[in-house]
C-alpha cells in the first residue's frame, strides 16, 4: 500500500521562480491579513491591501489558480478606486 501511495506523488524540487513566488505569497498574505485593522487609520490600510494583492499575484499565477488571480486583481482595482475617490 505504501509503495502505491508513493507512486502517486511526484518528487521534485521547486525552481527558483517558484520559491520566490512562494515567499512573496506569504508576504502578501500577511499584508492582506493586517489591512482590515489598518483601514480606520487613514489610507495606510488601502495601501497595504494593494501591496498585498500585487505581491500575492505571482504565487497564484504560477500555480494557475485563476480564481485567486481574479480575486487579487479585484482587490487591487477596488482599493485603487477607493483611494482615488477618497
Amino acid at each position: 500500500m505504501k509503495k502505491f501511495l508513493k507512486s502517486l506523488v511526484k518528487n521534485r524540487k521547486l525552481s527558483a521562480k517558484e520559491r520566490l513566488a512562494n515567499r512573496l505569497g506569504y508576504f502578501g498574505t500577511a499584508f492582506i491579513m493586517i489591512s482590515p485593522y489598518l483601514l480606520p487609520y487613514g489610507e495606510i490600510g488601502a495601501f497595504t491591501y494593494i501591496v498585498g494583492g500585487v505581491v500575492c499575484t505571482p504565487q497564484v499565477w504560477l500555480a494557475k489558480q485563476w480564481n485567486l488571480v481574479a480575486v487579487n486583481v479585484n482587490v487591487i482595482i477596488g482599493y485603487l478606486i477607493y483611494l482615488y475617490s477618497a
